[in-house]
């Protein structure tokens, strides 16, 4: 298979453009040698000749015309394109992949995300969310945010900071006369809001205090996968929910929700964003990391 390179065509056009071999020579920054060996290789290897040269003038051939005709905007769009890629070295653009925990991305959709778009308006986010752990790599993704715990050990991690705790919470209403759990275990005499997993699995309410460790499989009238439904539901009296705190934060301290068995909710391992060890990134990528970073250390301001 015969392959040329983009040095020959682009000597072609030069020679068109310029209309001497020794003044695309100067634009290319290629000897006069250089660029007549180029066009000579390329000529051999379509059996045909593309200059008609003489001692005064060049000119092309009719197979010259029609070669030319067809290689200038194929090589146009190569060079566009080339620039375009350069460009994001130099301002961020073009389009970032990121893949979070739904909980993950709601925690920093407004302090980190959002911060970034003001920044960087030329940027797209593409910000997907799901409950499984997958090879961002693999993916397509940029980046992922995860649990500390949860970040592939060959990654690189910038952990984002923010305490992360889990909050029980119901609304004031639900209890009426009834006792408020004191401990894990009297969850059991109350109708609780069920966890279902992405994998199909229920979850178990999980609780650590003073080195001992519980997780509880509640019952309750309902079953969701998603935590916005699960507020609706704790809001309107149903039962009782598990949640991160981040997610009910503002209703316990408004006083819509109460929080319950707040000493069995220690302490999480903290959000990480993590990305492979890469090179030539790009500059959005770049402007992300080093937000990220600001926010991590506290130094990030609303533009």
């Amino acid at each position: 298979m015969i392959r040329h390179s983009l040095i020959e065509l682009e000597a072609v056009l030069a020679i068109v453009r310029r209309g001497s071999f020794r003044s695309a020579a100067l634009d290319l920054g290629m000897s006069t040698t250089a660029i007549s060996n180029a066009v000579g290789k390329l000529e051999r290897e379509l059996a045909v000749r593309l200059f008609n040269r003489t001692t005064r003038s060049v000119s092309l051939t009719y197979a010259g015309r029609i070669f030319v005709a067809q290689i200038k905007p194929a090589l146009e769009d190569i060079q566009k394109a080339m620039n375009t890629a350069r460009s994001q070295q130099e301002t961020p653009s073009g389009t970032l992949r990121i893949n979070a925990f739904a909980t993950a991305a709601r925690e920093i959709m407004a302090p980190l995300v959002l911060s970034y778009l003001q920044r960087y308006p030329q940027v797209h986010i593409d910000l997907i969310t799901e409950g499984r752990l997958v090879d961002v790599v693999a993916a397509g993704f940029d980046l992922g945010v995860r649990s500390a715990d949860l970040v592939p050990s060959d990654a690189i991690a910038i952990p984002l900071g923010q305490m992360r705790r889990m909050a029980v919470a119901a609304s004031p209403s639900f209890f009426g006369g009834r006792a408020i759990p004191q401990v894990p275990q009297e969850l059991l005499g109350y109708p609780c809001l069920r966890i279902r997993l992405p994998n199909g699995a229920l979850f178990q309410w999980r609780f650590e205090k003073d080195g001992e460790e519980l997780q509880i499989d509640v019952e309750g009238p309902i079953t969701l996968d998603e935590a916005s439904l699960s507020r609706i539901a704790v809001m309107n009296g149903v039962g009782i929910g598990y949640f991160m705190e981040t997610d009910v934060r503002e209703d316990i301290a408004a006083g819509r929700l109460i929080r319950l068995l707040e000493d069995w909710t220690p302490p999480l391992p903290p959000l990480c964003l993590y990305y492979p060890n890469r090179r030539n990134s790009s500059a959005a990528f770049q402007a992300f990391i080093a937000l990220a970073r600001d926010f991590a250390a506290g130094r990030l301001t609303q533009p």
